[in-house]
């Protein structure tokens, strides 16, 4: 990995040096992370929408976007109206997003994702809860979801079908055959999504993973069927491509998965060839977003901060991050190597470029793709004196 510096000099800010990764190099350090948008095309394929919505970030100015949960078979959908990539038409269907994509100079990541028991649930427009007899009744799909237990995620939630100890092992293919078509449709990176209560996560969890056979018990059967899938997906990649995993660092409850088991997870996957963890938290017994960690301004870069240093891996923090001054602090004191914005992106999907002009550079719109850059560089012209790159007026007494 190359912080981008020259004898020790950097002539801008770190936020916006590239960043190798592998044989991956990025231009920037801010990324769009997976966020679900239930917007699949017939058959869980990528569509017009997600083109148009993903292309917003790459034309301003991302240096990497991930395409969100993307399910590697139908059970582990996470909703009937999510992506999926376990079959050749979805794998195609994403080819023309990528191209675009790169075209404007972003990188393009995907993360493989299974529901587990958190499975033919709502979306979060509706809630993330468990269906409703209202959401049935406007017709609403519903399946058995599988977990690690017979266990509901809470009271209300489906009971999911335990996985035998065979299906866990099959599962492991089912994770390298999504990464084998991953890599055939041309991404340049993949996430493996192992937080949020979700399949992998339910298996770390001593909360949701009570099971006495080798995928249970202890932290290091707990960890067992997620570093496998790890391994297999890493071996299903080029060596050139970087992977990286997301998972909650806390469950958030006392008696859950902690940030010491955290930092041994993240020393065995990077031992397996995880190159960046990216740094969430919570929703192993609710929605997704249910978190019980306290939110506050950057709430999770503490995590990203401990297992950078104490498992030696880059990291990714997320959560929070609203402003450039505070993004471009994480990165200079070491706490990550990326800066993932989320809710902040679609409010503002050029707040890359924003963030450049908060920071001193950019000023003349240099780094806008020149479709807007060169009207933008025209307006400012018009308004030097009075107002800002982007638009803030200066008042005068």
């Amino acid at each position: 990995m190359n912080d981008g510096s020259t004898n020790g000099q950097i002539a801008r800010p770190m936020l916006f040096l590239p960043l190798a990764i592998r044989g991956l190099t990025l231009k920037n350090r801010l990324v769009v992370p997976p966020m679900v948008h239930y917007r699949c095309d017939p058959g869980n394929t990528c569509g017009t929408f997600h083109t148009v919505h993903l292309g917003r970030y790459a034309l301003g100015g991302f240096g990497l976007v991930f395409v969100e949960a993307t399910g590697v078979e139908e059970v582990g959908l996470i909703n009937e109206h999510d992506l999926g990539i376990w079959n050749d038409a979805q794998m195609e269907s994403f080819k023309p997003l990528i191209a675009f994509m790169k075209r404007q100079g972003a990188a393009i990541g995907i993360q493989l994702a299974h529901g587990g028991r958190k499975a033919s649930s709502q979306t979060a427009m509706q809630g993330m809860g468990p269906l409703t007899e209202e959401n049935l009744k406007s017709g609403a799909k519903v399946w058995q979801p599988v977990g690690p237990t017979a266990e509901p995620v809470a009271k209300g939630w489906l009971v999911p079908r335990q996985l035998t100890t065979a299906e866990c092992k099959a599962m492991v293919g089912t994770w390298a055959a999504a990464a084998r078509r991953a890599v055939g449709a041309g991404f340049d990176t993949i996430e493996i999504h192992a937080a949020h209560g979700y399949l992998l996560a339910s298996f770390l969890s001593p909360v949701s993973n009570t099971r006495d056979d080798a995928y249970g018990g202890d932290r290091a059967g707990r960890m067992r069927l997620p570093l496998e899938i790890a391994e297999a997906v890493r071996r299903e990649m080029p060596a050139s491509m970087p992977l990286f995993l997301r998972l909650s660092a806390v469950d958030g409850t006392q008696e859950g998965w902690n940030m010491d088991d955290t930092i041994i997870f993240a020393r065995e996957l990077k031992a397996r060839g995880v190159d960046v963890i990216d740094c969430s938290s919570g929703g192993i017994s609710g929605a997704a977003t249910a978190m019980q960690v306290p939110r506050s301004l950057g709430f999770q870069v503490p995590f990203a901060g401990r297992v950078r240093k104490e498992a030696d891996i880059p990291t990714m923090a997320v959560g929070l991050i609203l402003e450039a001054q505070q993004a471009e602090t994480i990165l200079q004191k070491g706490q990550a190597d990326l800066i993932a914005i989320g809710r902040q992106s679609q409010f503002n999907p050029n707040i890359a470029h924003h963030w450049a002009h908060d920071l001193g550079i950019n000023q003349r719109f240099e780094d806008w793709t020149p479709e807007y850059g060169w009207w933008l560089e025209k307006r400012i012209r018009t308004m030097e004196g009075f107002a800002t790159p982007t638009g803030e007026v200066t008042r005068r007494a």
